[in-house]
């Protein structure tokens, strides 16, 4: 097993009602001071420098760019630095956003001084870029995956095809080709993909066999994107095993479990009103044209819809919960043994404030809990005590 050390390396000088409002995206940057921001990317390297005295395996980079949320906006210059000031953990990038990067060439040959000056501790990673970062760099993101794959295409062909030679492509075009910087490692470092919840970059990673890590999903759904994995490598004739598979696991430190348990319900499900997190509020996240129509629904069905037959987190929760055999009653009719309560059929955003409160709840959970017994009562009363399997339009 191989364990890393992670951390966003957010701002901390900026008000958390803000953030619990609005998400970290699209915060005004006036908060910023530049001087706590030097001192908090100083303690952040000695954080990296002092994992490694730890025992761990590695320590992990990523990037993001017009946020608190992540002062890492060109972790490669981190990287860098990390290479020449550890000695023995893995360097791993998870991952540079390819499709807003630019120019794939330059990125190669940064990659492979990195490599070099670390004595080949590089481990490579790429990632299509959160929906906000369409906005940060002004990136188009229908092309969001075009450019992914040609960039991954050309900066593995910069390591390993010798040179010179000439590239054409849809999005890149380059007359000469010829870098004189190479990894040590060869043909080239490891390439690691991270992701969340898209069916298309898990069977992209079979087919490539590399490693897919998960960043923090919920079980099910992890474990249905994972399936897909094995199913698309034994499409190409190989089996999986433990390496291929990767996950985050959050950790939350306070001076308490409360304290831990109450910052860690902010960020997992109640921030931007979203439900979920608080990187960012949805028309940052989900510009149009960024995700495909089959990882559209797949968000949509684990974090907004109770009564999904799979996938859902709420599923598993006690209240508002609806069994897989209910609803496939409900989508077959002439199944249909029994209806399901309304009194049961809480949608997500009710799920959402019982069991974790709401900003606008400051009595926090058991507070928001008695408000959507209320609504319950109400919404029963509106049905004059008839049984339906539909539940109340969603009030977000």
């Amino acid at each position: 097993m191989h364990i890393m050390y992670f951390t966003e390396r957010p701002y901390r000088h900026v008000s958390n009602d803000e953030i619990i409002k609005n998400g970290f995206f699209g915060l005004p940057n006036q908060q910023f001071d530049a001087q706590k921001g030097a001192q908090l990317l100083n303690e952040y390297l000695d954080e990296k420098t002092l994992a490694e005295e730890l025992g761990f395996d590695g320590v992990m980079l990523n990037e993001h760019h017009d946020t608190a949320f992540c002062m890492g906006s060109v972790m490669d210059v981190e990287a860098s630095i990390l290479a020449r000031i550890t000695k023995r953990v893995k360097i791993i990038l998870l991952g540079n956003p390819l499709p807003v990067v630019g120019n794939p060439l330059r990125l190669a040959e940064e990659l492979s001084m990195i490599d070099m000056i670390s004595g080949g501790r590089l481990v490579t990673g790429w990632v299509r870029g959160a929906g906000s970062e369409q906005f940060a760099t002004n990136a188009n993101p229908g092309y969001n995956r075009e450019l992914f794959n040609e960039a991954h295409d050309l900066v593995v062909n910069a390591w390993t095809k010798p040179g010179p030679w000439r590239y054409e492509g849809k999005h890149f075009h380059y007359r000469f080709v010829d870098p004189w910087v190479l990894p040590l490692q060869k043909p080239h470092p490891p390439i690691w993909i991270p992701g969340l919840l898209s069916p298309e970059t898990v069977v992209w990673c079979a087919q490539h066999r590399y490693p897919y890590v998960a960043l923090a999903t919920f079980l099910e759904p992890t474990v249905e994107l994972w399936n897909i994995y094995r199913d698309a490598a034994a499409k190409e004739g190989y089996q999986v095993g433990p390496e291929n598979f990767g996950y985050l696991q959050k950790v939350f430190v306070a001076e308490t479990d409360e304290k831990a348990r109450e910052i860690a319900k902010w960020d997992m499900f109640g921030g931007a009103g979203i439900g979920y997190s608080l990187f960012g509020q949805p028309q940052w996240m989900f510009p149009p044209g960024y995700n495909s129509k089959e990882a559209t629904r797949r968000v949509a069905r684990q974090f907004s819809d109770p009564n999904a037959a799979q996938g859902s987190p709420f599923n598993r929760c006690p209240r508002g919960r609806v069994d897989a055999a209910a609803n496939r009653r409900r989508r077959h009719p002439q199944a249909n043994l029994r209806r399901v309560p309304a009194s049961r059929a809480l949608n997500a955003g009710d799920l959402r404030h019982a069991q974790i409160g709401h900003p606008e709840n400051p009595q926090g959970a058991r507070g928001a809990a008695a408000g959507n017994l209320r609504l319950l009562a109400e919404r029963r009363a509106n049905l004059g005590g008839r049984s339906s399997d539909q539940h109340a339009p969603d009030r977000q």
